[in-house]
């Protein structure tokens, strides 16, 4: 799905949602979204530092995450065509998780203090 933004760019409309377990396609790690870009919104030495042959495209979402793997927990910013839902149910014990999100029910995680619909 797309939709027009105030430049009259197109712009892709979010697979997952905020408060979502996700997991990389590529790399070791998962974790839960708590912020989205309709667009790359990083540093072009960010993007460089990439390896050019699975350097994404910038005009997808990208998103932040609580992310952690077997060793550590950390920030993590990922396109949209690298991520995967986590289906597995296991637990996440990146420390920050517990102070934004309650949760999970259901599978997402909801904002402190946000009303269920």
């Amino acid at each position: 799905m797309y939709n027009e933004n105030l430049t009259g760019a197109m712009l892709r409309e979010a697979k997952f949602q905020i408060g979502q377990v996700v997991r990389h396609r590529v790399y070791p790690f998962r974790g839960v979204i708590f912020d989205v870009d309709p667009t790359f919104n990083n540093t072009e030495d960010w993007w460089l530092s990439i390896p050019s042959e699975i350097r994404p495209s910038k005009d997808q979402p990208f998103y932040h995450l609580f992310a952690e793997n077997e060793e550590t927990e950390y920030v993590a910013y990922v396109s949209e065509q690298n991520l995967l839902p986590d289906e597995s149910g296991e637990p996440l014990r990146h420390p920050d998780i517990l102070e934004v999100f309650d949760g999970p029910e259901n599978g997402i995680y909801r904002f402190r203090g946000e009303q269920k619909h």
